[in-house]
């Protein structure tokens, strides 16, 4: 098995950047956190990295400083930043600062990781990761993610986006647990209380349809998320 690549991200937003951490090394990366600038500059002063992914409104030292700073010592390491600012003038300092990549709040995790692997790719000659099948079959279910049709024993059925969305998840992390933070951050954007409610409505519409084969099932995960329990296809 190849050594995973090594990733630092500095953000001083602890949920987000447990989040952040979190969905990488459930993606196959091992991720260091670190809250501030200058947790950042000692992390990377001290061990090897193959990204970093940098806040760039920080307590201590900003993310552009630290950048400059790094830039400075590692010619070579590949920058993302993350911002909540969004002006052409930031972007230009930005990439002026070092950056590879510029990526501004809120974003999708799944936007996060393709801009991972470009960046990887061009740095390190990374090839990219197989395609995500558009087609799941499970049991006696076929799923057409491209389409939005779910064929059970029932019958055929065409999604909404967010049902959609939300059984691709299921599928991509089917007999694991999909988190209940990367889904809602994924698909709605923010893991807040309502849209928490909103995806525990999708969730009661997705259990409902796939009732219709009695060997899969969908179960609460207390306190991580859920799991999409289903053999393979009879």
């Amino acid at each position: 098995m190849s050594t995973p690549f090594k990733l630092l991200v500095v953000e001083d937003d602890p949920n987000l950047g447990n989040l952040l951490a979190d969905y990488l090394r459930a993606k196959g990366y091992a991720a260091d956190l670190r809250t501030d600038g200058m947790q950042g500059a000692q992390a990377h002063a001290t061990g090897r990295y193959d990204l970093l992914i940098l806040d760039v409104m920080m307590p201590l030292k900003d993310g552009f400083t630290l950048a400059r700073e790094v830039r400075a010592k590692d010619p070579e390491v590949p920058i993302i930043f993350l911002t909540a600012r969004s002006m052409k003038q930031d972007a230009i300092e930005g990439f002026r600062s070092g950056a590879d990549d510029y990526v501004t709040k809120p974003f999708g995790m799944d936007e996060l990781i393709l801009r991972i692997e470009a960046v990887l790719r061009r740095s390190q000659g990374v090839q990219p990761k197989p395609e995500e099948p558009v087609t799941f079959t499970f049991a006696r279910c076929v799923f057409d993610h491209r389409k939005q049709v779910l064929r059970t024993p029932g019958g055929e059925r065409r999604l909404t986006t967010k049902e959609n969305e939300l059984l691709r998840l299921l599928c991509v992390h089917r007999n694991d647990v999909l988190d209940r933070s990367v889904a809602l951050n994924t698909i709605w954007g923010s893991d807040s209380y309502f849209n928490g409610r909103s995806m525990d409505v999708y969730i009661a519409k997705l259990r409902k349809y796939l009732r219709e084969d009695p060997t899969v099932e969908i179960i609460n995960i207390h306190g991580r998320g859920f799991r999409l329990v289903a053999p393979d296809a009879q």
